[in-house]
C-alpha cells in the first residue's frame, strides 16, 4: 500500500492531459457513434472493469436506446504499472451467444488485453464484438484490431485518473493525467 504523501506528491509532478470537460466531450462524440451503429440491435455491453467504470457511467445517460450491461474483469496490469500475462478474474453472467456485444475500455494500450477480450466473446459465439474506448496510446504498436470508436488519444506514457488508475489509486480523478518522465 502505498503512501497518501506519495500519492500526493505523484499527482502534483503528473501533467494534466485532458480536463473534465474535454473528456465528456470525447464521451458525447463515443456516445453519438455508438447510437447512429447500435440504436436498432439491441447491443449487449461488456464494462471492462475496473478501469472502464467511470467510462461506462459517463456514457450510459447518453445511449438513449434499448441495450444490456454485463461486466468482464481481465487485467494485464492488476495494481501494477507494467503489464504482464493477462488474468481473468470475472467472465460475464449473461450468454453472448448471437449477441452484438460491445466492449467499453478505458485504454487501449498494446492491445493485448482486448485481442484475449475479443477472442473470449467469438469464442462464445457473438454476432459482433466491437470496442468503445476512452483512451488509445499514439505512437504504440498495437496487436490485434484497433478499437472501433475511440474518444481520446494519448502519448506512450503511463496515465492514471478517470477510471484509470497508478498502483491502484487515483482513479477518482476527474481529468487524465501523465505521470512525470521521472516517475516512470
Amino acid at each position: 500500500m502505498a503512501e497518501i504523501v506519495t500519492m500526493h506528491s505523484l499527482l502534483e509532478r503528473s501533467e494534466r492531459l485532458y480536463e473534465s470537460t474535454e473528456i465528456q466531450s470525447a464521451l458525447t462524440q463515443i456516445a453519438e457513434q455508438l447510437t447512429a451503429h447500435y440504436a436498432e440491435r439491441n447491443p449487449l455491453i461488456l464494462c471492462v472493469m475496473n478501469g472502464s467504470l467511470m467510462t461506462l457511467g459517463h456514457l450510459l445517460p447518453q445511449l438513449a436506446f434499448p441495450l444490456e450491461i454485463d461486466y468482464i474483469h481481465a487485467s494485464r496490469y492488476g495494481d501494477e504499472t507494467v503489464g504482464g500475462e493477462v488474468k481473468w478474474f470475472h467472465q460475464p453472467a449473461s450468454s453472448l451467444a448471437g449477441r452484438e456485444v460491445i466492449l467499453v475500455e478505458d485504454i487501449v494500450d498494446q492491445g493485448h488485453t482486448l485481442t484475449v477480450l475479443r477472442q473470449y466473446c467469438l469464442e462464445q459465439g457473438v454476432k459482433s464484438v466491437s470496442c468503445a474506448t476512452l483512451v488509445s496510446k499514439a505512437d504504440v504498436e498495437k496487436v490485434g484490431e484497433p478499437p472501433e470508436f475511440i474518444g481520446l488519444t494519448v502519448p506512450n506514457r503511463y496515465v492514471f485518473g478517470f477510471g484509470m488508475d497508478y498502483e491502484g489509486y487515483w482513479r477518482n480523478l476527474p481529468d487524465i493525467y501523465a505521470i512525470s518522465k521521472q516517475d516512470e
